[in-house]
């Protein structure tokens, strides 16, 4: 569970609704402070159990930049609807849903500049990675880069898999209210436990719980099945891909081991940037270092292009 340290929207930073042929998506919209966007927009894609709001430490570093930068809620992700159809939340449709986001971004949207080149940086943090790798696959439009925050090849390895098979498997079969309300029980005695046990302050804890028990809950269930049981394909993206690829992590990630990270890198031929002392969210843990490498790298990826 990725867990900001602050809710509190800056200055600079918007709520808005991304409104697509596919649906309509929560957001953050970030613009540079001069309201002037001269370099190409940046869509950030959170998380299982994550929002939008894991990305409000760096968001006004990369505007700085700038670049305008959208931080969204997926299909079913606290303040974007979603449905108990569980096959809305698969990665081939989360990949659609944000390929539409995307062009929306790199064209659509008041104060975005047009550019006879333009496109849009993409990064997928965790399970988002895996989501914003299946939207690179689909060869779309108007895709400049792609980042894989946190995120690994295919399914989590190590003790984090086995963790979310223990609190999945009582789960499997339910749906509706009945999943509704074991989910809150998992929260109530498992996730809300663990918080206070880290100290976590009480506003953010009250955010945690409005943000889990507000999300899909058939959604959760769909996105927790895919991370245990995505396959590597590694293979597929590295032939595929005709963008520049960032590889970033923490050094420390508890999800994906630091070496299956690295690993991936060097088969999708990737930039690799490990962010000291992070763990699995280093826009969290090390803001200031993770937007430096992340415009450094869009930056560099725009020059290549030109």
């Amino acid at each position: 569970m990725s867990t900001p340290r602050s809710i509190e929207v800056p200055s600079g930073v918007r709520r808005i609704t991304v409104r697509t042929a596919r649906g309509q998506f929560a957001a953050f919209d970030a613009m540079p402070a001069t309201g002037v966007c001269e370099r190409r927009p940046a869509l950030l894609v959170p998380g299982f159990t994550g929002s939008k709001e894991d990305f409000l430490p760096i968001l006004r570093q990369l505007a700085a930049a700038g670049r305008r930068v959208i931080a969204i809620d997926m299909r079913g992700q606290y303040e974007t609807p979603g449905t108990d159809n569980r096959d809305v939340y698969s990665l081939k449709a989360l990949g659609a849903d944000i390929g539409s986001i995307a062009a929306v971004i790199a064209t659509d949207l008041p104060g975005t500049p047009a550019h006879d080149d333009a496109g849009v940086h993409l990064l997928g943090h965790s399970f988002g990675g895996l989501v914003a790798r299946e939207t690179i696959l689909r060869k779309p439009a108007g895709i400049c880069s792609l980042t894989l925050m946190s995120s690994g090849p295919g399914k989590l390895t190590g003790p984090a898999a086995g963790v979310l098979s223990a609190i999945l498997t009582p789960l499997r079969g339910m749906g509706g209210q009945q999943l509704r309300t074991e989910i809150k029980r998992v929260w109530d005695f498992q996730l809300a436990v663990q918080a206070r046990s880290d100290g976590t302050p009480p506003h953010i804890i009250d955010f945690l719980q409005r943000r889990m028990l507000g999300s899909n809950p058939d959604g959760l269930a769909a996105m927790a099945e895919q991370l245990l049981a995505c396959p590597d394909r590694t293979g597929a993206l590295a032939s595929s891909a005709a963008v520049p690829i960032l590889v970033l992590y923490g050094e420390y990630d508890d999800k994906w081991e630091t070496p299956v990270q690295e690993n991936m890198a060097e088969r999708l031929r990737a930039q690799r940037v490990c962010i000291p002392g992070a763990t699995h969210s280093p826009a969290v843990e090390a803001p200031e270092t993770t937007a430096s490498a992340l415009n450094a790298f869009w930056n560099a990826a725009e020059a290549v292009s030109r």
